[in-house]
Parts: C-alpha cells; sequence; structure tokens
C-alpha cells in the first residue's frame, strides 16, 4: 500500500488536482496518508457526511457536512494538502457537487493540494474521468499480513513454527486488514494458539467472501493431467511450467508465464485443461463469470475481479468461452481493453486460461504475442486418444479395460468428442443397468452406432476453424501421423 500512497507527492508536484483512490480499507488508508503527510510534510483533512471537514489534530469546520459546504470551505484553505472525502462518491450524481470540483480544480494544482475521493468502488462521472487520476491500493502483501501476524503472536506470547508461519500468511491473502484480525481473533478464540487445523478457518473466511463476488467463484480443481485423454503437445508444454513461479525459476532467469489460449471445438477437453493446470502446479483456479460481469458495472467489476485474483497469487484465473465476452462488450471496447493492458503488463504470478469454440468474433488484438505464451488448437481426438480417453472412463467406473475391446470402439467413434466418448460409457452403463446385468462390449458398440457426434451436423464450422488455426495455433495433440508411423515401426521391428 505504502508503494502506491508513495506516488501522491509527485502526483501533487506534477499538478495533479483530483485523486481517486479504490480501497474498501478506510482505515488502513487513513494511516497511510497520515504517515504520508508526516514525512513529506503535506496536511491531511478528512471529510465524513457525519463529522464534516475535519482538519489535523481533529479540529472540525464548522457547517462543512454537506458536499457543497465542504468544496467550498477548501477554496479558503492554504499549504500543501490532501483533503481526503470518504462519502463522496454517492453525492457525485449531484451536478452542484461536479461544478465545484471543475472549479476547485482550477485552483488546487497551484497550491499543491489535491481532493482525494476514498472509495471501495470506481464512480467518476463522466464530465471528470480526464481530471482524476486513479490510485488502486492493493489488499496486504504477504509482508503486511507476516507483520500483522508477527505482531499478533509477539502480544499473545505465542510461539508459531516457521513453515505453519507462512502457510497462515499464504492462506491469508486476499483479505482485508480487518477480516484477517477478525479471522485470527476466531482462531485464538477457539484455542488460544495457531495450529495447522486452524488453517481451514482462514480458508472458509476467504471462500466465504469470495462468494460475495458476483463474478469469482473458487472452482475444485478435481482433474489432473493424467485425466485429460491426448492432448500430448499441452500437457508436456504445462510439465514444463510446473515451476514457473518458484524463486529458483526467477534465479534462473525465467519469466512468470503469463496464460495460454486454448481455442478448439466443444467438449474435447479445454476447460478440464484449466482444472488440470491448477492442480497441477498446485495453486488456487479461480473463474471469472463473463456473464454476471457484464450484466452490471463492467468496467468496475473487472477491477475488483482482478483486485482479488492478483491478492491470490500465484494463480489460475479460468475464462471460459472468452469469445463470448467480447460480443456483451457495449462500451465501444473499453472493458475488454483494460483486460487486455492488463494482461499486457501484469506483474503479478497470475496465469490465464482462456478458453474458446468461435474464432469469427475474435479481435486480432487478443491474440498478439505477448498477452498469451502459447495459443494452442484442441481439435477432435484421433484414434489413439480415442482410445486414452475411454480406458480414462471405463477404468473411472470401476472396470478393467482388458474386458474390453476398446480399440475396435475407438475405430468405431470417429468424430466424437472426448465429453462425448463420456457419455457413450455412461449412456451403455445404464442400458446394462436395465437390463441387470454387467456392461458388455456390444452395450458400448450399439450405442456408439447409435450416437451423431455434434462434429457431424457442424462439419463446415468444424473446417472453417481449422483453417483459421492451422497458420495460427499450435496443435494441442501430437501428430496423428507421427504415432500411427511409431506404432508401424515397432509392429515390423
Amino acid at each position: 500500500m505504502d508503494e502506491v500512497l508513495s506516488r501522491i507527492p509527485h502526483l501533487l508536484a506534477a499538478r495533479y488536482p483530483l485523486l481517486w483512490i479504490v480501497s474498501p480499507e478506510e482505515e488502513r488508508v487513513e494511516r497511510g496518508l497520515e504517515r504520508l503527510g508526516q514525512s513529506a510534510h503535506i496536511l491531511i483533512y478528512r471529510w465524513r457526511r457525519t463529522s464534516g471537514l475535519v482538519a489535523p489534530g481533529g479540529i472540525g469546520i464548522p457547517d462543512t457536512e454537506s458536499p457543497v459546504a465542504a468544496l467550498r470551505a477548501i477554496a479558503a484553505l492554504e499549504g500543501s494538502a490532501l483533503f481526503l472525502f470518504e462519502d463522496l462518491h454517492d453525492a457525485l450524481r449531484d451536478p452542484e457537487v461536479v461544478r465545484r470540483l471543475r472549479d476547485l480544480e482550477r485552483e488546487l494544482g497551484a497550491r499543491k493540494q489535491a481532493v482525494v475521493v476514498l472509495s471501495h468502488t470506481l464512480a467518476i462521472p463522466p464530465e471528470l474521468e480526464k481530471e482524476f487520476a486513479v490510485l488502486d491500493v492493493p489488499l496486504p502483501s504477504r509482508k503486511e499480513v507476516g507483520r500483522l501476524l508477527a505482531v499478533l503472536a509477539q502480544a499473545r506470547k505465542i510461539e508459531i513454527e516457521r513453515e505453519l508461519f507462512e502457510a497462515f500468511v499464504t492462506a491469508s491473502l486476499g483479505l482485508t486488514e480487518k477480516e484477517i484480525k477478525r479471522t485470527y481473533a476466531r482462531v485464538l478464540l477457539d484455542g488460544d494458539k495457531f495450529a495447522a487445523a486452524d488453517l481451514d478457518l482462514v480458508l472458509e473466511e476467504k471462500a466465504r467472501l469470495l462468494r460475495q463476488s458476483r463474478f469469482l467463484e473458487f472452482v475444485k480443481p478435481d482433474a489432473a493431467l493424467s485425466d485429460l485423454g491426448g492432448l500430448g503437445n499441452l500437457k508436456e508444454w504445462l510439465i514444463e511450467r510446473k515451476s514457473a513461479f518458484s524463486d529458483r525459476a526467477r534465479a534462473f532467469g525465467l519469466p512468470e508465464p503469463k496464460g495460454v489460449f486454448l481455442l478448439g471445438v466443444q467438449g474435447c477437453g479445454k476447460s478440464l485443461s484449466a482444472k488440470a493446470v491448477a492442480e497441477s502446479w498446485r495453486v488456487p483456479l479461480l473463474r471469472l463469470d463473463v456473464a454476471a460481469l457484464f450484466s452490471g458495472r463492467a468496467e468496475e467489476g473487472l477491477r475488483d475481479s482482478i483486485r482479488i485474483v492478483e491478492s491470490l497469487a500465484p494463480a489460475v484465473l479460468w475464462i471460459d468461452e472468452i469469445e463470448k465476452a467480447f460480443l456483451m462488450d457495449q462500451g465501444g471496447g473499453r472493458v475488454f481493453g483494460a483486460f487486455l493492458t492488463w494482461m499486457q503488463e501484469k506483474t503479478r504470478p497470475v496465469f490465464v486460461v482462456a478458453t474458446a469454440n468461435e474464432v469469427r468474433s475474435l479481435p486480432p488484438e487478443l491474440l498478439r504475442k505477448g498477452r498469451f505464451d502459447e495459443i494452442f488448437f484442441v481439435d477432435l481426438p484421433n484414434v489413439h486418444e480415442r482410445l486414452e480417453i475411454l480406458e480414462i472412463h471405463v477404468r473411472r467406473r470401476g472396470r478393467k479395460i482388458e474386458d474390453y475391446d476398446l480399440l475396435q470402439l475407438a475405430e468405431e467413434t470417429e468424430k466424437f468428442s472426448g465429453a462425448e466418448l463420456e457419455q457413450l460409457v455412461t449412456a451403455a452403463l445404464f442400458a446394462a443397468f436395465a437390463r441387470e446385468r454387467e456392461l458388455r462390449q456390444e452395450d458400448l458398440i450399439r450405442v456408439a452406432r447409435e450416437s451423431i457426434p455434434l462434429a457431424v451436423t457442424m462439419d463446415d464450422r468444424l473446417k472453417e476453424l481449422r483453417e483459421w488455426a492451422r497458420p495460427r495455433a499450435r496443435p494441442a495433440s501430437v501428430d496423428s501421423r507421427r504415432a500411427n508411423f511409431f506404432e508401424d515401426w515397432d509392429r515390423s521391428a
């Protein structure tokens, strides 16, 4: 936080008269501004609806409870100063308040003064959008959380093992300072010490707070790379980057990976791949609900979502069917302009997994180098991959793969997606269960021959997708012709 607030003296020197600090933590920001004021010799005034304008030292300025009166009083104050307004965002719907700010804007810069709006949300009226400098205050960093826990442990004379201490700090990232203090208080009320089992309380608090977000959800990464049938190139690429967020990788000179774009046929493992990345890398998986994001203030929602995800870093951010988001962006592309800028410039270890089924609505700037580390095309599984997928689902349902001729079934299911192969096994099991007998080969073959895969009815669209991807994306699967060559070579050897 101090790093963000330390930019304020430079903004004052550059004559920025209007600042907007985005943060839900009033007390924490107030303390940071007080420290800044003392070190940089800047007077800090504070305004709230309940107290009016209060000068340094806690001296109230009479008759300044209304925003207009407070802004009028500012015009008579001298000296380098910040006027911190904590309840002003709602009042900016009033044209008179907007006019007062515009009038003040001409005077404040020359006096090295600024009006600072502190709010949990960014709601700048259009008339003032070009005038405000926006500062995003991040949630407590690892260093700040560690300091909080160390001070508490010292005050209560509690010994915490180093490994457990780091686990509590990591688990607490993403919470506000007040939420962290309350959660630690709950831990001490339950046992007057910090134990490994108490980590569940911290994670429970984090999950509860994230459920209040309309745009982000925790997703349990219940799929491993071994649950992905085929996709050999993609899996090899992900395995190579398994330790990419470690200090060892930084010391080796490696940059943190930005993300991967998965384009391809519906039902062929793109969403499952996002879960497998998080499970393999042992990091949280957060899914951005694009439909919910664009149902309200999308720009504000995206800003809040990015702040939360970065506070939980390292993490995987999963954006499913990203092409639909571009169709929903009715704000002239501003929302996704902000998203693409963040993708290009982000410094926190957030790995983005974006998936898409359609290419015609994708803007070219999304796929520009620097946004994603790699673009993979996920095609329908070839015969070798269909065999692997069938083996996974037959084994997962408690059957022995040796009891069935799954190679015959793989050859019978050309143009089936991975999801359709899973449903094939499920449908055959239902058929066997209804006849009160064990699953047989003929059940699987019959269901396969009765099913019409989606790729058959969408053949033209699939050809278009492949044509687009051929020069632009890397195949997620190993070339089936190479696989056939080595298989034939082994047989002849």
